[in-house]
């Protein structure tokens, strides 16, 4: 059992890192929160969730890495969840922050849940019913300083695109998804090329 990675982040893209330690290389699936987090970092370490996947010809393995114990403890959360897999828990955070994720659970906000691309209405609230009581008692929300009050979700989608134009016009993704995500926050319905006009006024 694999407990962490520690190594040069040799390879980088918003879906997949290789982390390289001992001489080995490791692919890991990571979700966006993980990628924004050690974009620019030459050294790196990931905590990291092994899965077994049995099917006949897709038969595999995989690992999965995450930047804080926290937000793989909501992986594993999120998979216990009758209906949800490991490509749609990744694709839960990152389309909403680890903090965040426990808010919506916890306050039951099944709508933005929903608005996760490939999450219906009846998973959104098998996972709020399944989980509401395990995020209020396992610490995690204790540990990332969880309000419990509601919370706006970014548009994943949109900051996605806004990200990708700016960093085409020379800006670093990491400090330019930070700041396209507060944008997003106060103003979520705001078409992508607003988004950038204002990204481009604050960006340092």
């Amino acid at each position: 059992m694999l407990e962490y990675i520690r190594g040069e982040l040799s390879e980088l893209t918003p879906a997949v890192a290789v982390v390289e330690a001992n001489g080995i290389g490791y692919l890991l699936n990571i979700s966006l929160n993980t990628f924004t987090q050690i974009q620019g970092k030459k050294e790196v370490k990931l905590f990291v969730e092994e899965q077994l996947t049995a099917g006949g010809r897709d038969d595999g393995f995989e690992l999965y890495g995450f930047f804080t114990k926290q937000e793989r403890e909501l992986y594993r959360m999120l998979k216990s969840v009758s209906g949800v897999g490991g490509s749609s828990a990744r694709m839960i955070l990152s389309s909403i922050a680890p903090a965040d994720l426990c808010n919506v659970i916890a306050t039951g906000d099944e709508r933005q849940l929903k608005a996760v691309k490939g999450i219906g209405l009846k998973t959104a609230q098998r996972i709020i019913i399944d989980l509401k009581d395990r995020i209020l008692t396992s610490g995690v929300a204790d540990e990332l300083h969880v309000s419990g009050e509601p919370t706006q979700m970014v548009n994943g989608s949109i900051r996605d695109e806004a990200v990708s134009a700016l960093t085409m016009l020379g800006f670093s993704p990491a400090p330019t998804a930070k700041v396209v995500t507060a944008i997003l926050s106060q103003q979520p319905d705001l078409p992508v090329e607003q988004v950038v006009k204002l990204a481009l006024k604050q960006i340092k």
